[in-house]
């Protein structure tokens, strides 16, 4: 049989499910999955390889109008996700009537590579809404293929990768077979310790922080972590830390145990909290944490 491969990437507002989507075709968790809104920073490459396919999946921000320079580098993430893709999938849920950005729907609705629209989180509607969204997306978007799944649920989500199967160009693989993404073990480091202040903490916190693991030491049945997080303000220190150490400690524990399913290992973790004034909107700081790659 001919190898097929190619790139999927997965688009859509915020919070829609491409992160639970992504992960549900993988079988690993590697975006990030809370309620909050922007979740993913950053785009994600999961690869999944089978005997004669390889699907080079990304995960991208949510669409949002950028508000400072580090909503405006994750909306340039989104933007070349529609330069290299094979298949693209836009990802909408049941309630939702339009993309926050005009610009990114009209290069949906334009576009010359298959589109497959998922309506995700059909468990939470009933036939005649359903129906009601199909023929209203249709309209909206006549050149995709329209797909009704549960991401969450795992509903039709075996389906939809079938249909990108056979929507795949014949190609060698672009990656080792072994392969399961492009991001380091460092990145799945900050982005589950990120998951926990999303979990842990309200109101503006946890998008005034960033994590950058300085020290990822392996050996043959321990990894060592030390990892800094980074917020904006010292007010924002003194609530991550929280009283006594308790809500770092709470974060760290809470990470700790999620790694060591994801590496197999025991996990030996160390916080600290640092303060880098405004780095959200510091160019300088965004190049080095992996933002602004225009």
């Amino acid at each position: 049989m001919a190898h097929k491969a190619g790139f999927v990437n997965i688009i859509g507002n915020p919070n829609v499910g491409k992160s639970t989507l992504m992960n549900a075709f993988i079988g690993e968790k590697l975006s990030i999955i809370t309620s909050k809104a922007q979740t993913t920073r950053h785009r994600i490459l999961g690869i999944v390889n089978g005997e004669d396919f390889q699907v080079v999946l990304s995960d991208t921000p949510g669409i949002i109008k950028p508000a400072y320079e580090m909503q405006e580098s994750m909306m340039q993430f989104v933007k070349s996700a529609f330069e290299d893709a094979d298949v693209l999938l836009y990802m909408v849920e049941i309630g939702e009537k339009e993309l926050k950005d005009e610009a990114f729907f009209n290069k949906i609705i334009h576009s010359d590579i298959p589109v497959l629209l998922l309506l995700n989180k059909i468990d939470k509607s009933n036939q005649e809404q359903l129906e009601e969204q199909v023929a209203m997306w249709q309209e909206k978007v006549p050149n995709a293929e329209i797909m009704a799944i549960s991401a969450l649920e795992n509903f039709n989500v075996k389906e939809v990768f079938n249909r990108i199967l056979e929507l795949l160009p014949e190609s060698p693989p672009y990656y080792p077979k072994d392969m399961l993404t492009d991001k380091p073990e460092r990145f799945f480091v900050n982005e589950t310790i990120r998951e926990k202040i999303l979990l842990n903490y309200d109101k503006e916190i946890p998008y005034a922080v960033e994590v950058e693991t300085e020290e990822f030491i392996e050996d043959e049945k321990i990894i060592r972590i030390r990892s800094i997080i980074m917020v904006e303000r010292d007010t924002q220190k003194g609530i991550i830390i929280g009283h006594k150490g308790e809500a770092l400690k709470r974060v760290g524990m809470q990470a700790r145990a999620d790694l060591e399913k994801f590496f197999g290992k025991q996990i030996h973790i160390e916080l600290y909290v640092k303060v880098s004034k405004d780095w959200r909107s510091n160019a300088f700081q965004l190049r080095r944490l992996g933002y602004n790659q225009k």
